[in-house]
């Protein structure tokens, strides 16, 4: 059998914080260990089980890795707007006048992900 994929880990100077937000995004929960100021913290949640690990650097290049999100009760454009009042930021918007495309945002440290279309809204437009 092959390996399977256990955390999705993430480097960042406050693991608590990022990973309450994250919590949000994703509907999941946190660790019921996990407390503010701890070195790490876990989010678990249906798509993806999510490790924070504090770390001294900070951030200095484009991630390398990155999360897309597909949203499951709601569109794409009331997923941004939901996630931005969470607390992300918009760095590139890449909808088209079709419909399609992505937005990139970052989290409250930074770290990039994007939101894509719903699967519904991929039928609706390309069959996908």
């Amino acid at each position: 059998m092959a390996s399977l994929v256990r955390h999705v880990t993430i480097d960042c100077a406050d693991p608590y914080e990022l990973a309450r937000f994250w919590a949000l995004v994703l509907d999941g929960t946190l660790g019921e260990d996990d407390r503010p100021g701890d070195p790490e913290a876990v989010v678990e949640s249906a798509g993806a089980s999510l490790l924070f690990i504090r770390v001294p650097e900070g951030r200095s290049v484009k991630n390398r890795l990155h999360l897309d999100l597909q949203p499951q009760d709601r569109g794409r454009d009331e997923e941004v707007a939901r996630v931005v009042a969470l607390g992300a930021t918009v760095l590139a918007d890449r909808r088209t006048p079709d419909g399609k495309g992505w937005v990139t945002l970052g989290d409250p440290e930074g770290n990039e992900f994007c939101v894509e279309r719903s699967r519904a809204e991929r039928a609706a437009t390309d069959g996908a």
